[in-house]
């Protein structure tokens, strides 16, 4: 368990979400988290145009919008699985749609009816890639990027199995599998 899983299990996942906003590289950035639903299923982050994440043009960097966003699904769809998942981000991608000015907010929303959808893929597979997708407004609500992630999910107990069938020299078993 690393340091910052430590945390948010001491103080919980809303209020460790929170605490993002004192993480050094979103102070850099200027991004806040400015709200965080205690069940997890919504995360709202705003980041202001400064001279630390301005680009040579005058707009946001582009890698500062990506920042942003980078981590919110992984660590909303870690705390509401719980212990018994693994939870990675795979791959991420993001559209440029506007020149981002001034400040810019992403709302990232997670169903109670997702989550179970995601849980019980899971528990039916050895692993499975759910995809998720933000959208990054301007104050007047118009789209700047959009960014896309595909997360990696599984239950630990089918990682130990995968594992110890490597281990034993046997073949992963595809029983159950689709």
């Amino acid at each position: 368990m690393s340091p910052f899983q430590r945390l948010a299990a001491l103080i919980g996942p809303s209020r460790f979400l929170s605490l993002l906003r004192v993480y050094p590289p979103y102070l850099g950035a200027g991004v806040r988290v400015r709200r965080v639903e205690r069940d997890l299923s919504r995360v709202e982050v705003e980041m202001r145009l400064t001279s630390w994440n301005r680009n040579f043009v005058g707009t946001h960097f582009g890698g500062s919008l990506y920042s942003m966003c980078d981590p919110f699904f992984m660590l909303m769809l870690m705390a509401r699985l719980g212990p018994e998942y693994i939870v990675w981000d795979r791959s991420a991608s993001i559209e440029f749609l506007r020149p981002g000015r001034g400040t810019v907010a992403a709302t990232f929303e997670l169903s109670e009816e997702r989550v179970e959808e995601i849980r019980s893929e899971a528990d039916r597979s050895e692993k499975i890639f759910p995809r998720f997708e933000v959208t990054v407004v301007d104050a007047a609500g118009q789209a700047i990027a959009k960014v896309g992630k595909v997360l990696y999910v599984r239950r630990k107990e089918a990682a130990a199995s995968a594992r110890s069938q490597a281990e034993a020299g046997h073949p992963k078993s595809t029983e159950g599998l689709h």
